[in-house]
């Protein structure tokens, strides 16, 4: 396994992120689209998007497992399957770890002006 390592911005914006003085809702930090009406199961999912933004970046971020050793989630984890789909996504898009720390940094930051900070 090799290091991947952190920036100070990064570590700090891990920590902040436990720090928001509001929780952000579950549509804030997955950035859920529902299907379009008419939509039906067994249908392709091209319209359903499940964005994973915060935990896509900070796996990507700490390569810790990188995402080619990372254990793929069962067909009815639906929750861990929507985040390891999304990062790959990331990883696909060649997102470098530095990169990913940024982002991830940015986003922090912009979830810290939404909600308030307690630090």
């Amino acid at each position: 396994m090799t290091f991947t390592p952190k920036t100070p911005a990064f570590e700090k914006a891990v920590k902040d992120s436990r720090n928001l003085k509001a929780k952000p809702d579950n549509d804030e930090l997955l950035e859920v689209s529902f299907p379009t009406p008419g939509f039906q199961l067994g249908q392709p999912t091209a319209d359903v998007s499940l964005s994973t933004q915060l935990y896509s970046l900070f796996k990507q971020g700490t390569q810790d497992p990188p995402f080619a050793e990372a254990p793929k989630p069962g067909m009815f984890d639906l929750t861990n399957k929507a985040k390891y789909n999304k990062w790959k996504e990331v990883a696909d898009e060649g997102l470098t770890y530095q990169q990913a720390q940024e982002k991830y940094v940015k986003k922090v930051n912009s979830l810290k002006e939404k909600y308030g900070f307690e630090g």
